[in-house]
Formats: C-alpha cells, sequence, structure tokens
C-alpha cells in the first residue's frame, strides 16, 4: 500500500523534495533537442543574451522539478495523474552548476463530486537556488494533482 493517499495531502503541508544539481551537458542536449534557442545551446550567444551566460531552458527546469516530485512524492502515493494548471513561470534563469532545491505546498484539498474515491489537490511547487533564507526562486507552478484515496475504495470494473 502506498505511504501517501489523498487523506494524506491536506492544506498547507510542504514536501522538501531534495536537491538536484544541472549538468551543463545534460542542460544544452534537452536544449537541442526541445529547445533549441541560441542561449541555450552556445556559450558565446548565452554571454550576449540578457541571461549574459548559457542558460537553461525553462522546460529543462520544469523537468528537474518534475523529477524530484516523482522520486519524493509519486512514487510512493496513489497519484493518479494531473489534468493540468494554471500558472508556470521562471523567475530567474539557472546554470550550470547550479545547485536547485525543490519545495512542494498543498494549497487545497478536495474530494471529487463524480467520483468520491479520487481527491483533487492544488499543488504548489517551487524550486530555487541558494539557501532557503536567501533563495532566488528559478520555477514555480500551480496545478491539480490527482490522488487515490485510502478510505473510498473505486466502483467494481464490469466484465
Amino acid at each position: 500500500m502506498p505511504e501517501i493517499a489523498f487523506e494524506d495531502l491536506t492544506a498547507g503541508r510542504v514536501f522538501d523534495l531534495g536537491t538536484v544539481t544541472v549538468d551543463t551537458d545534460e542542460m544544452v542536449a534537452f536544449a537541442r533537442r526541445f529547445d533549441p534557442q541560441p542561449f541555450h545551446l552556445d556559450e558565446t550567444a548565452g554571454k550576449e543574451s540578457i541571461f549574459g551566460r548559457l542558460a537553461a531552458s525553462g522546460w529543462y527546469t520544469a523537468g528537474l522539478w518534475m523529477r524530484l516530485y516523482v522520486d519524493e512524492v509519486l512514487l510512493r502515493s496513489t497519484a493518479l495523474g494531473s489534468p493540468g494548471g494554471d500558472e508556470v513561470a521562471w523567475p530567474a534563469p539557472v546554470f550550470g552548476g547550479d545547485v536547485l532545491t525543490g519545495k512542494l505546498e498543498i494549497v487545497e484539498a478536495r474530494r471529487s463530486r463524480s467520483k468520491p474515491w479520487i481527491g483533487l489537490i492544488t499543488l504548489r511547487a517551487w524550486m530555487y537556488r541558494g539557501d532557503p533564507a536567501d533563495r532566488d526562486i528559478v520555477y514555480r507552478a500551480r496545478f491539480t494533482g490527482m490522488f487515490g484515496s485510502r478510505d473510498q475504495a473505486p466502483p467494481a470494473q464490469q466484465p
């Protein structure tokens, strides 16, 4: 039985997702495949850009956060997917070698009216560079996660 279910995801709960160090080669490989803007691919273009150096794609940064979330929460839970979100932002650039810390806060938790064995959780995600007292937020998002309930089972499947 998973250790994290809908009933455990109460408003105000914060999860420390751990840290990740940005690998420059991986960062550039991601950009080459998915976001080939010059300032994500080339040191010189990065230096001449608004970032002042080679910068990670925001989508790569989101992927780093997602990996921490999967490892620390989703793989230990009754996660059922996500219907989406309403915010994603990259307030500061990310660079190779940065050490980033991921966090997750439960904003709201409610049961689905049509499927009461499913909990709908509003989540606030963020990732920062630096220590908690002087953090530089590099990623934030708000979305809904769906989690199974411990106390209500889905209806039996029909053959």
